[in-house]
């Protein structure tokens, strides 16, 4: 039968606390914390729009029917455009009482329509031909996601040459032979600087009246990769 000895159970004990204790010092011994920036300007390259429709009727099987037209319409005339996606957006419909707020005076539709493109022109031309029976709720402009992810994948390996970059400089600085990585995260953000499309007034024209194309900015944005950590001196 095996005997244990209680005495060599709490050396190991002691012992195991020790080595803990000596890691753990080592680890936060000559530890600092480096934070470095690596940013871009980048041109916006995607619009995204969002156009509605407004409609009142006191039959709402009617309303609801000349809704559906415009809005089927519109699908239709984006498909003039290949190189924009139209999708359609929220829609509802709500009661309109009198001022009494007692008696049914009316029904009120609303349908919206998104547009997303990086075909800044066709989106344009689009937007013009719909302005005929929609309105411009607003237009965005923003960096695709193709684009941005090609930007931030170059950022990252700038901010993190950056980074050692800076933990070298502090190395030389303590008088030290170098420096071990303890940890590092790396965050992005986007800042868009949004611009007011400039609108070209309307065309003087008879019946069916003809928008003119809206002349678009796309702006920029601001993307930055973030590299925070912590390195070791040797």
């Amino acid at each position: 039968m095996r005997t244990f000895s209680y005495s060599a159970l709490l050396l190991g004990l002691a012992l195991s606390t020790t080595a803990f204790a000596q890691t753990s010092e080592s680890m936060n011994y000559n530890v600092i914390n480096i934070q470095a920036e690596a940013t871009r300007q980048v041109t916006n390259d995607e619009m995204n729009a969002v156009l509605y429709i407004e409609k009142s009727n006191k039959q709402p099987t009617e309303l609801a029917n000349q809704i559906n037209q415009l809005m089927s319409q519109a699908v239709q005339t984006a498909k003039k455009y290949p190189s924009v996606k139209i999708e359609t957006g929220s829609q509802s419909t709500f009661p309109i009482y009198d001022n009494d707020n007692q008696k049914l005076k009316e029904w009120r539709g609303r349908a919206e329509i998104r547009i997303e493109s990086t075909d800044f022109k066709s989106a344009s031309q689009l937007i013009s031909e719909l302005q005929q029976n929609f309105q411009t709720q607003s237009i965005n402009f923003t960096v695709s996601d193709a684009q941005r992810k090609k930007v931030e994948n170059e950022l990252v390996v700038e901010a993190s040459k950056n980074f050692q970059q800076r933990a070298q400089t502090l190395a030389q600085a303590w008088n030290k032979g170098g420096y071990n990585l303890v940890n590092l995260n790396l965050n992005t953000s986007n800042y868009s600087n949004q611009p007011v499309p400039r609108m070209a007034m309307m065309k003087a024209a008879s019946a069916p009246l003809e928008i003119a194309d809206q002349q678009m900015a796309g702006g920029e944005s601001k993307i930055s990769v973030n590299a925070s950590g912590s390195i070791q001196l040797k």
